[in-house]
């Protein structure tokens, strides 16, 4: 089952057939040239563009890196829990699964207003059709063997009741041999390690692509999705004539290079398989390499690191204050948790990437003011710590305040404590990262009449799920996320002939007559 259209557009722009939905739409912008002076001129442009999406999501499987793990045993009890409604007894009652926490199955998008000014909100995933989870075929690898059953008692996000009737369901799931590399994370994972791929990365790499093949097959599938949700590996050392290009990339791996990440690995074998790749953690698996590897074969590979919690508080809240003309001067971020990511990353060169993602995500909706931040004035004071502390589990605690300057010399300070679970937020992403990709896997735009093709392989719709946005080379990243999401709700009114939306309601604010 996809997920149900309840937007039916009344339009000679949009055309609905059974394979497919046709749509013209006027991509409105502009451009600006900035003077020596500071006067900046603007000069507005715009697009004829044609959408065509088509009609039916595909069978879709998606294969996790790190489906051992709490987010990969969370997503799958929780994607089994929905599809055969399962329900539980809690101290406040019958709990029924749900999908809170993803855009694309518990949101809503506006479309309008009815002629007696009725707000109309619609669900996201009905504008165009999506594929339904309880539609995805999950498998996976992992370091560990332990059944996906175990590997949820052992995760401890669940309740137990719910746990312990997903049980059955859940042992007979077992991961696939992973690619394991412990100069790339933390000594402690080693004991967890009794499931891996002997031999040479190249090997692994041959292997992994079989994985793919077999999956596939086996499953009757027409889409295949890679996801990395597996642990935080430190930053790869990039070298010139081994990450810089596809070929010496690939040269490279057959060589033997020992500073290719496993992450890597499982991109260049998702992409060979002609599968999109998304990177959940923050290291910089998709090197230059990588992604000129994916724009060959026309495979869309996204990242980095899942924005589920003290982040995306933090692209909100920056973005509010920038934009309300007050500046932000000193950001302090302190987290501690007790999961196995938290185990993880508090060896010092995992940690030291997740800190470059989350410190990085103030930096756009900075440079928008420079009315607050003139050129040459320093960007906020911004600190970021990560502890390990076992007995939380994966009840992560986020605190952090924020200190502003305001009017005529005062200041303002914010403090949020913020507990939050930290796979009941991260999965919901995944559902959501998976369910876009399909779709753009399904979309094509014509420019002016010309050829149709997909969007650029470096996939920056899934901006809003990631705390580290991946965009084309020369390309601004965007962190602010009503911004982000704008995005993702626009492009849906486009692929249905509908102009971007605005807020501007002149009809509520013009004399009505």
């Amino acid at each position: 089952m996809s997920s149900r259209t309840v937007v039916q557009v009344n339009s000679k722009n949009v055309q609905y057939s059974a394979e497919e939905i046709t749509s013209q739409y006027v991509y409105q912008t502009t451009t600006c040239a900035k003077g020596a002076d500071g006067k900046v001129t603007v000069t507005p442009a715009e697009k004829k563009l044609e959408f065509k999406t088509k009609s039916k999501p595909t069978k879709t499987g998606v294969l996790l890196v790190g489906w051992g793990g709490n987010n990969g045993s969370t997503l799958t009890a929780g994607i089994l829990a929905n599809k055969h409604n399962v329900s539980w007894r809690t101290k406040k009652g019958e709990q029924k699964p749900n999908y809170f926490g993803s855009i694309t199955q518990a949101a809503t998008v506006r479309m309008g207003m009815t002629e007696n000014y009725e707000e109309i909100n619609v669900p996201l995933n009905g504008v165009v059709p999506m594929v339904h989870p309880n539609d995805m075929v999950i498998g996976g690898w992992d370091c560990s063997s332990m059944n996906l059953g175990d590997a949820m008692v052992r995760a401890e996000v669940l309740e137990i009741a719910l746990q312990d009737k997903m049980y059955p369901m859940m042992k007979e799931l077992k991961p696939m041999a992973t690619i394991f590399d412990l100069a790339f994370v933390a000594e402690n994972q080693s004991d967890r390690a009794d499931n891996v791929i002997p031999g040479t990365k190249q090997q692994a790499v041959d292997e992994v692509r079989k994985n793919i093949r077999d999956f596939k097959a086996a499953n009757a599938l027409d889409t295949v999705i890679v996801l990395w949700t597996a642990n935080t590996e430190r930053f790869t050392n990039l070298k010139e004539g081994v990450h810089d290009t596809a070929d010496n990339l690939l040269k490279a791996l057959a060589a033997g290079e020992s500073e290719i990440s496993p992450s890597t690995c499982f991109a260049i074998a998702s992409i060979l398989e002609g599968c999109a790749y998304i990177n959940g953690a923050p290291q910089n698996t998709l090197v230059a390499g990588a992604v000129e590897l994916a724009k060959r074969h026309k495979v869309f590979v996204g990242g980095d690191d899942f924005k589920s919690g003290q982040t995306k508080m933090k692209s909100a809240l920056i973005e509010f204050f920038v934009g309300a003309g007050i500046k932000p001067e000193c950001i302090a971020s302190y987290n501690h948790l007790g999961n196995n990511d938290g185990k993880n990353l508090n060896a010092p060169m995992q940690f030291r990437s997740k800190e470059i993602t989350k410190s990085n995500v103030v930096d756009d909706m900075v440079a928008s003011n420079q009315i607050l931040f003139p050129e040459g004035t320093p960007k906020p004071d911004h600190c970021i710590v990560i502890k390990y502390l076992p007995y939380v589990g994966d009840s992560k605690r986020a605190m952090d305040e924020y200190l502003f300057s305001i009017f005529m010399g005062g200041e303002q300070s914010v403090v949020m404590h913020n507990t939050c679970q930290d796979s009941l937020l991260a999965t919901p992403l995944i559902i959501d990262l998976v369910v876009l990709t399909e779709l753009m896997q399904r979309v094509q735009i014509s420019e002016n009449g010309g050829e149709y093709e997909s969007m650029d392989s470096v996939l920056t719709i899934l901006s809003y799920l990631l705390k580290a946005p991946m965009v084309p080379a020369g390309t601004p990243v965007v962190n602010a996320l009503n911004r982000q999401k704008q995005a993702i709700e626009n492009l849906l009114r486009a692929m249905v002939g509908l102009p971007a939306e605005n807020n501007l309601m002149l009809e509520c604010r013009m004399p009505r007559h």
